[in-house]
C-alpha cells in the first residue's frame, strides 16, 4: 500500500484515570512546542472541536461535524480534530453489533471526506476491517489518507469497549510540510510508554489525543497533570480534544486544552458547552539522539508485532500566514458550581434527546426536590418544567408555604392535588386483608405510591417525563419507596450525596443573589412527612455521619475494618453497610441519572442482587 493512502490495522483502550506508573527518563527528544520567538519556526493552526454529538443520530453528527470543518476553515485552521467516536456518539454500546449501524457511520464518512478541502480533519468513527475499531480517521483534500486504531482499550468502571473493539497495532507518524503530528485516542495518552511516547520518538512534534472522557468531580485537574506530564516525557506539545453533552448517565463535560512540550497549558476551552477552541503553535526543530533505554521501547514494540509508520500526507497546506485568532475568554469552575453545571447539561441533554415535551416533578417543599426542580428550570426553561404538590394528613403548612414560594421564585406553575381521599380509599378496600394487623410502613408507602402514580398520569397525558428526586444518601441505603418516589423516568441527582445536595442549593443561592431556594429548605430538619412527627434521623444516622461511611463503603470499597479505623462508631458502620447490601433489588429497578462521582450506582458500581457474602 502505498505512502499516504489508507492502511488498516489499529486499534484502541479508553481509561482517563490511570496514573503513569514509574517515570521516564528525565528527557527527550527531537522535537518541542514553544512560544518563544527566537528561532525560526514553523506555525501551526489547530482547531479543537469540542463538539456535543447524539449517540445514533449518525446524520445530526455528520451534518455537525462538517459545519465545524467549515468553521475552522474560516478562521484558517490547518488540522481539526473532532472527539473519539464523534460520527456515532460515545458510547454507542450495542448499537455495534448492528451490521447496518457500522455500514451508516462509514457511508456518513465518506461525505465528510467528499467534503474535506486544504485542512486536516481528524474525525472519530468506527471502522471495521476484520473486526470492529475504535477509529480516527485523516481526511483532506477529499481523501482518507489514513486510520488510526485505538490501541489501549479501556475495560472498567464505565467502560466496555473490549467486548466491541480489536486494539490497533500501528503507530504513524504524519507529516505536512515538514511539520509530523501523531495521532492516538483517549486511553492511549495515559500510558507512559504507550502510542504518543512512540510516535514521538518517530519524530511527532505534535500529539493530537481524541477524547470521550466522562466527567466525575474535580476530575480536570488530573486530565491536565497527565497529559502535562506527558507532553515533558515526550518532549512534544500535546492537543486534548474532549467530547461535551450528556448521554444517558454519562456526561462528558469538554474542557479541551493544549499542552506545550514544557508541560505548561497554553489553551484552555470552556466545560459543558460546545465551541471551537483555535491554539497557534510554534514548533523549532529540536533533534536529540535517542537514548538506549528509548531504543530498547521501539525494539520491544517491533517484536509484539507492532510498527511506526511514516505518513507524507501530500498535497495538504499548512498557511504560513495567518490573521492572529482572539482567544475566547474561558469560564473557570470548581466545586458546587462545576457539579452543578454537569447536572444542568446531563438533565437538558436527555430530556432534548430523547424528545419529551417538558418535565413534571413531585414539589414537596424539601430540599431534594427545591433542588431537582431548580436544576430542571435552569437546564429546560420555566415553561417546560411543571410542579405537582400532592399534601396529605402529615404535610406541614411550612412545607405548603415553601414549596409555593419556590414555585413563584422560579417562575413555573404548582399544581396542587390533595391525596387525603385516594389515600382513605385504598385504606378501606385494604382494611378487611390487613385486618388484625397494626399500621406500619406499608400505611406511608401507600402515599409515595399515590403521588408516583398521579405523576405518571400526568406524564402520560402531556408527554412530560417524571424526574424523581432521590439522592445518593437515600439510594444507597435504600431510604426511599419503590414504585412510589422512585417511579420516573430520569433520577438527577441519584449520584449527589445529601450533603452535597445542601452545597449545591447554597452554592445556587449565592449565584441567584436572593433565596431562590427559600432559606427554611435550607435549614430545617429532612422528613418525609408520612406520619406524625417523622424525620429522617428516625431511620438514618445524620447525613454528615452516613456520608462518609457510603464513600467508603460504596466509592472506595473499604471493609468493616476499614470504615472502622475512621473513628466511626461500629453498630452504625455495620447497620449501613447491612442497609447498602439489603438495597441492591431496589437500586436495580431504579431510573438512571447523572453520574457525578468516580463511583456511580449501574455500570459503575454491579454487584449481584442475590448475595450472602459480608464483610461485617
Amino acid at each position: 500500500m502505498k505512502n499516504g493512502e489508507r492502511p488498516l490495522s489499529d486499534r484502541r483502550v479508553l481509561r482517563d484515570d490511570k496514573g503513569f506508573t514509574k517515570r521516564g527518563p528525565s528527557f527527550i527528544i527531537s522535537h518541542s512546542a514553544s512560544r518563544s520567538g527566537d528561532h525560526a519556526m514553523n506555525n501551526i493552526r489547530i482547531a479543537l472541536a469540542q463538539i456535543n454529538p447524539t449517540v445514533g443520530d449518525i446524520s445530526g453528527n455528520t451534518r455537525k461535524i462538517i459545519s465545524y470543518i467549515k468553521k475552522a476553515v474560516k478562521v484558517g485552521a490547518d488540522i481539526i480534530a473532532f472527539p473519539e467516536l464523534a460520527l456515532t456518539g460515545y458510547p454507542p454500546e450495542d448499537l455495534l453489533l448492528k451490521h447496518q449501524f457500522v455500514t451508516d457511520n462509514i457511508r456518513a464518512l465518506d461525505k465528510i471526506r467528499a467534503i474535506s478541502g486544504d485542512i486536516t480533519s481528524i474525525v472519530g468513527f468506527v471502522d471495521n476491517n476484520g473486526g470492529l475499531y475504535n477509529a480516527a480517521a485523516v481526511l483532506s483534500k477529499g481523501r482518507l489518507r489514513d486510520v488510526y486504531y485505538k490501541k489501549h482499550l479501556p475495560n472498567y468502571g464505565v467502560f466496555d469497549e473490549h467486548r466491541y473493539f480489536k486494539p490497533g497495532t500501528r503507530y504513524p507518524v504524519y507529516t505536512i510540510q515538514g511539520i509530523s503530528f501523531g495521532i492516538n485516542i483517549c486511553e492511549d495518552m495515559w500510558y507512559e510508554d504507550g502510542p504518543s511516547r512512540v510516535q514521538s520518538l518517530s519524530g511527532a512534534e505534535i500529539i493530537i489525543n481524541i477524547n470521550a472522557s466522562p466527567y466525575h468531580r474535580e476530575k480536570q485537574s488530573s486530565r491536565e497533570d497527565l497529559v502535562a506530564k506527558q507532553a515533558q516525557r515526550c518532549g512534544a506539545a500535546c492537543v486534548y480534544v474532549n467530547m461535551v453533552g450528556g448521554q444517558d448517565e454519562l456526561v462528558f463535560d469538554g474542557g479541551s486544552f493544549v499542552a506545550g512540550s514544557n508541560g505548561e497549558i497554553l489553551v484552555r476551552g470552556n466545560h459543558f458547552r460546545e465551541e471551537l477552541i483555535v491554539a497557534d503553535l510554534d514548533l523549532e526543530s529540536r533533534r536529540k539522539s535517542i537514548t538506549r533505554s528509548e531504543q530498547k521501547i521501539l525494539k520491544t514494540m517491533v517484536a509484539k508485532g507492532e510498527r511506526v509508520e511514516k505518513i507524507t500526507i501530500k498535497g495538504a497546506r499548512i498557511k504560513k500566514e495567518k490573521k492572529p485568532v482572539r482567544r475566547k475568554k474561558v469560564v473557570s469552575m470548581s466545586g458546587p458550581e462545576e457539579v452543578y453545571n454537569a447536572l444542568i447539561l446531563g438533565t437538558g441533554d436527555y430530556v432534548r434527546k430523547n424528545g419529551f415535551d417538558g418535565v413534571i416533578i413531585g414539589m414537596s417543599g424539601g430540599v431534594d426536590s427545591a433542588l431537582v426542580t431548580t436544576i430542571a428550570v435552569d437546564a429546560l426553561g420555566k415553561e417546560r418544567v411543571h410542579g405537582v404538590f400532592m399534601p396529605s394528613l402529615y404535610t406541614s403548612r411550612e412545607s405548603f408555604e415553601d414549596a409555593h414560594d419556590h414555585a413563584n421564585n422560579l417562575g413555573i406553575k404548582l399544581t396542587t392535588i390533595p391525596i387525603d381521599s385516594i389515600l382513605q380509599s385504598y385504606l378501606k378496600t385494604l382494611d378487611t386483608h390487613f385486618q388484625g394487623r397494626e399500621k406500619d410502613v406499608t400505611e406511608e408507602n401507600l402515599q409515595a405510591r399515590i403521588r408516583g402514580n398521579l405523576l405518571m398520569a400526568f406524564s402520560n397525558k402531556f408527554g412530560y417525563i417524571v424526574l424523581t428526586t432521590g439522592n445518593k444518601s437515600e439510594m444507597s441505603v435504600g431510604y426511599a419507596t419503590l414504585y412510589g418516589d422512585m417511579a420516573g423516568g430520569f433520577a438527577v441527582i441519584k449520584d449527589v450525596p445529601k450533603v452535597l445536595v445542601y452545597e449545591l442549593c447554597q452554592w445556587r443561592n449565592s449565584s441567584a443573589g436572593f433565596s431562590l431556594i427559600p432559606e427554611r429548605v435550607l435549614w430545617k430538619e429532612p422528613t418525609a412527612e408520612l406520619k406524625p412527627d417523622q424525620k429522617d434521623s428516625d431511620s438514618l444516622p445524620p447525613y454528615p455521619v452516613l456520608d462518609p461511611i457510603l464513600k467508603a463503603y460504596v466509592e472506595d470499597d473499604l471493609s468493616f475494618d476499614e470504615i472502622r479505623e475512621m473513628d466511626c462508631d461500629a453498630a452504625i458502620a455495620r447497620k449501613v453497610m447491612r442497609m447498602v447490601d439489603l438495597s441492591e433489588y431496589k437500586r436495580r429497578q431504579a431510573p438512571p441519572g447523572v453520574r457525578i462521582t468516580p463511583r456511580a450506582f449501574g455500570k459503575d458500581r454491579r454487584f449481584p442482587i442475590t448475595n450472602r457474602y459480608k464483610s461485617y
